[in-house]
């Protein structure tokens, strides 16, 4: 048998009113203990309802490296969960885009025997499609981490839309603030210029956080990016700049395969 613990871990969107989903509501309200790492307005609505409300945003700290308040947070949500209560945690956006807590505490607490599962949410990405027009399966999409495309052989494609996210944080190697730092963007300029020219158009993107608010898109050019304006979440976003090659090869065979089916023996 299971240990009486469980871990539910919920997304509530970007725009909490708007995007947090009834089946998260539910699970919020029907657990032991709720956790949450959100944004402040997402925090006081979700207080109303759940009084008792832990916030794991107590945890960061300015000078502290992340990975340690990352380590804190999953052991909050694993101490409940071995005190054999019905937990709850609350994430911005969905839970399991760009959020390591999440995905690490269901693993771990899964390898303990309790019952853990995700509920999806309403992600930066999805608002970004929708907020800049773009449709993924129009020429592919490829998504990564800055500081991880920067460290890492990862060639992009230019045929492809890029999205680089947490670009205000590009090259922190210690994980430690939050703050842009022209001399690390200007690292990821010429990194980008492998692939892309000085003027190619690029989107800063921040989705709205509140109804009244406007999503910024920000558009500038690649040299741009050192002296730009960012926030924490600021996301880069790299339209494709070269049309998609045709493969000759596989497109020989299809049409070999639509002959036969048309031109039966």
């Amino acid at each position: 048998m299971s240990p009486a613990g469980q871990l539910v871990v919920v997304g509530c969107g970007i725009q909490l009113g708007r995007h947090i989903s009834s089946r998260a509501l539910s699970e919020i309200q029907r657990a032991d203990q709720v956790f949450i790492l959100a944004d402040d307005f997402a925090q006081a609505w979700l207080k109303a309802l759940r009084p008792d409300l832990i916030s794991l945003s107590s945890l960061y700290a300015r000078d502290r490296d992340r990975r340690e308040t990352y380590s804190d947070m999953e052991s909050a949500l694993l101490t409940a969960v071995r005190s054999c209560r019905r937990v709850c945690a609350v994430f911005y956006g969905h839970p399991g885009v760009f959020a390591q807590v999440p995905h690490a505490a269901i693993r771990q607490a899964r390898a303990e025997g309790f019952a853990a599962r995700m509920e999806p949410g309403i992600s930066t990405e999805a608002c970004l499609y929708a907020d800049l027009g773009i449709d993924p399966a129009d020429a592919g999409v490829q998504s990564c981490e800055t500081t991880r495309f920067l460290i890492s052989d990862w060639p992009p494609n230019p045929a492809a839309l890029l999205i680089l996210w947490q670009v205000a944080l590009a090259g922190k190697l210690d994980c430690i603030g939050f703050d842009p730092e022209p001399e690390r963007l200007r690292v990821l300029v010429d990194k980008l210029r492998r692939w892309y020219p000085a003027d190619c158009p690029v989107i800063l993107y921040e989705a709205a956080q509140l109804p009244i608010e406007r999503f910024r898109a920000e558009r500038l050019t690649l040299s741009d990016l050192p002296e730009a304006r960012y926030k924490e979440y600021t996301t880069l976003v790299i339209p494709a700049v070269e049309s998609l090659a045709a493969d000759d090869k596989v497109l020989a065979r299809l049409r070999k395969i639509r002959s036969r089916a048309q031109n039966p023996v």
